[in-house]
């Protein structure tokens, strides 16, 4: 019997470089990633140890056309792992690697990646925040609910700073090349 291992591990939507290297680090201790459901419970199977790379993709669009999707990794020696919320797990044993390698090719590549993450994640939970904030902040009577709206607030406030963060960045260094 295979000894399987379950971890809960949370990563906002803009940490999936974290998340990888998290896959990774795991791998390299001997567990191998299975699968992840919500709300972020890892599940690993013992395995020998090794060097192996993880990627995700944010393309809710490639799920569409997953088949061809799928293979234009595999065509460049990604196995395919599992898709879970917008996001496709990708692993590559680093020693079948030349160099560094990323399923991003090029600097634009990782743009349209953060343009994907942005139109498909950060806008739905702008319009969701809001929605809160207008219909809570109206109809609030209760001191439990105002404490539950502050913290809810404060969440969205730091994925929305983290997501800025990073994007800017990303893009003034995109520029600047």
């Amino acid at each position: 019997m295979r000894e399987v291992k379950r971890e809960f591990r949370w990563f906002s939507i803009t940490e999936y470089e974290k998340e990888a290297e998290y896959l990774r680090r795991r791998h390299k201790e001997g567990w191998k990633f299975k699968k992840v459901t919500f709300p972020g419970i890892y599940t690993f199977e013992r395995c020998t140890p090794q060097d192996v790379v993880y990627q995700l993709d944010y393309n809710p669009d490639g799920v569409k056309e997953q088949e061809e999707y799928i293979q234009m990794f595999e065509d460049c020696g990604w196995e395919y792992l599992m898709n879970f919320a917008g996001y496709t797990y990708f692993r590559k044993p680093a020693a079948s690697m030349e160099k560094e390698e990323n399923i991003f090719c090029d600097d634009q590549s990782r743009l349209e990646l953060l343009n994907r993450i942005f139109r498909g994640r950060i806008i739905p939970l702008m319009l969701i925040f809001v929605t809160m904030l207008l219909n809570g902040f109206l109809n609030m009577d209760n001191t439990a609910m105002t404490i539950f709206f502050a913290i809810l607030t404060g969440i969205y406030v730091l994925v929305f700073l983290q997501f800025a963060v990073k994007y800017v960045s990303f893009r003034n260094r995109l520029v600047k090349k």
